[in-house]
């Protein structure tokens, strides 16, 4: 099914129109001679593919969003020792004019473009289909108003103070007209979409109306990123606290439907997106990539996951090389051996490559298996060999089958979860211990769920191992929110935002410097570039900056703090 949803995207987004005016004058790539076509919901369902499209390209989810923009935290951080090429932006050493902080904001609002573009024009034409196409229709009307939402939440989230554009129609206004919108306002009109999405969609499993349901927003998807938007506004910088409470009670509704679940088996999780394999049950909203050959430069629907963000390796015939690029800040490894039995570690770090056969980083050519081992295990040994470790979930030899291999340097097939059960779990505990100061039993039950799955153990029964301590106050819980956040969701995208929401992403940048300095004995120092004094600095990197050329089109727009 993967295949076949994005070989309709290759065959029928390329035919359209793809140029643009300036970054929030995007041009729909949904455009055809609409007179002539969207005249039944088949043909609907092909535009509204094309309002999914954006979420495959490196600006978005193929690169961008899942790894170049996430690193520079207390679990990860780029590769090297200086801040020169793609570093720049890891490193937080980047200015305005960044081409890549440019082209995410207007791929992101040609998203936005494509939604309104696509909502408008079906809104018209659907008055005429049967009875049937009416309610396919409706609920592809849902779909394009939850990834509307989707967009317009990562533009919030990353750049702030943005233009909220809601038809087509504002997009041809001059620039001198643009004005940027109260961040609380964009927040409703995300909640507006999102709440239309759960009335609309139905839950995965309980689809029957699409004849291709494989990666596409459900009710399950609009809850759990609902969830997420109202955990995101009671944080930081807006702090409407308020949106505690939304949080719990809208996850509360996702987890008592009982229509979406853990998966058994934590690894199954990387197994399922190396081998591209959809699963709904914890799946919530995944980006699904795939080219057999990519042979079509960038308009192959291919990302970079596993390639950059994978185990470093060699060149091989079967995969090409891997260049593992995103490296596991040490003092993140340190922290989680002090929890043995959590299986997630050695799943998700690896401290091993593919030269051209797995070997660990810390092995000497002359050493032993069992030297390596020790050496692996004793912090003081090998500390700057140790800084190599890369993520292991997209583990390229391990988890993508001959199926799935795509034989490139660059990009791969493996998919990129955007949102997991997981996540909402640990979102609805954290809601339910900010809302009511203090941990419920529900939010136990939530995060402990999530533990002893990590633990192999079955997430319903209690366990004197992987269960949190009863009487944690509301500090204790928060601090342990935080912690799991870390463990269960490591370099999937979300602890660099999560940081920010929490309001500590600068202090945890500084900590993070002076807990490798007092781990490192080795001479010289440990690679932490980050830190380097004039880059990261407190709450201008809560937020990128709006684009120079945006500026530059509207002089009249105020820039984030400190750009």
């Amino acid at each position: 099914m993967k295949s076949k949803i994005y070989y309709i995207l290759a065959a029928f987004v390329l035919t359209m129109s793809t140029s643009c005016k300036d970054y929030l004058v995007e041009e729909s790539r949904t455009d055809i001679d609409k007179s002539k076509y969207m005249l039944n919901a088949a043909e609907a369902e092909n535009v509204l593919l094309g309002v999914y499209r954006n979420m495959v390209t490196d600006e978005l989810y193929g690169y961008h969003l899942s790894i170049l923009f996430t690193m520079g935290t207390d679990i990860s951080q780029v590769e090297g020792s200086t801040n020169e090429n793609f570093r720049i932006i890891p490193t937080n050493s980047f200015s305005a004019n960044q081409v890549e902080v440019q082209r995410t904001y207007a791929t992101l609002y040609n998203s936005v473009y494509n939604a309104n573009d696509f909502i408008e024009s079906l809104e018209k034409k659907m008055v005429n289909f049967s009875d049937k196409d009416k309610q396919l229709a409706t609920i592809y009307l849902a779909e394009a108003k939850g990834l509307r939402g989707l967009y317009y939440f990562e533009l919030l989230r990353r750049y702030g103070h943005i233009v909220l554009i809601t038809n087509t129609a504002m997009s041809n206004q001059a620039p001198a007209t643009f004005i940027q919108e109260d961040p609380a306002n964009v927040y409703k009109f995300i909640e507006q979409d999102l709440k239309y999405a759960v009335e609309n969609l139905p839950y995965a499993v309980d689809d029957t109306y699409r004849n291709n349901k494989s990666f596409r927003l459900s009710r399950g998807s609009a809850l759990g990123l609902l969830t997420k938007v109202y955990a995101t506004w009671a944080g930081s910088p807006v702090k409407d606290v308020s949106k505690w409470e939304m949080a719990a009670k809208t996850a509360q509704i996702l987890v008592e439907s009982n229509k979406h679940g853990l998966l058994e088996n934590y690894e199954q999780l990387w197994k399922n997106s190396g081998a591209g394999s959809w699963n709904p049950t914890e799946s919530l909203i995944e980006a699904s990539f795939y080219s057999p050959t990519a042979t079509n430069g960038a308009a192959d629907p291919i990302g970079r996951i596993g390639k950059w963000n994978g185990v470093r390796a060699t060149i091989s015939a079967e995969r090409g090389s891997n260049a593992g690029n995103v490296k596991v800040v040490h003092t993140f490894v340190l922290d989680w051996r002090n929890y043995p039995e959590d299986l997630r570690r050695d799943i998700s770090v690896a401290n091993y490559q593919y030269n051209p056969s797995k070997v660990l980083w810390v092995k000497a050519t002359s050493d032993s298996e069992q030297l390596a081992l020790t050496n692996d295990a004793d912090p003081t040994k090998k500390q700057r060999e140790k800084q190599s470790y890369t993520p292991g979930k997209w583990d390229t030899e391990k988890y993508v089958p001959q199926s799935n291999k795509l034989i490139n340097n660059d990009k791969s097939n493996i998919n990129w979860y955007v949102l997991r059960y997981a996540d909402v779990l640990l979102l609805y505990a954290e809601a339910l211990n900010e809302w009511k100061q203090g941990p419920t039993n529900d939010a136990y039950a939530a995060i402990n769920m999530v533990r002893r799955r990590g633990y192999g153990l079955p997430v319903t029964a209690t366990s004197t191992l992987a269960d949190l301590p009863a009487g944690l106050d509301v500090t204790g819980f928060r601090n342990a929110v935080h912690k799991e956040r870390a463990f269960e969701l490591a370099f999937e995208g979300d602890r660099k935002l999560d940081l920010i929401r929490w309001g500590i992403y600068y202090e945890t940048v500084k900590e993070t410097a002076k807990n490798l300095g007092s781990w490192w004995i080795t001479a010289g120092a440990p690679n932490y570039v980050v830190a380097q004094p004039g880059y990261t600095t407190k709450t201008k990197h809560d937020l990128l900056p709006i684009p120079q050329r945006e500026m530059d089109l509207a002089p009249h727009f105020d820039q984030n703090f400190g750009w």
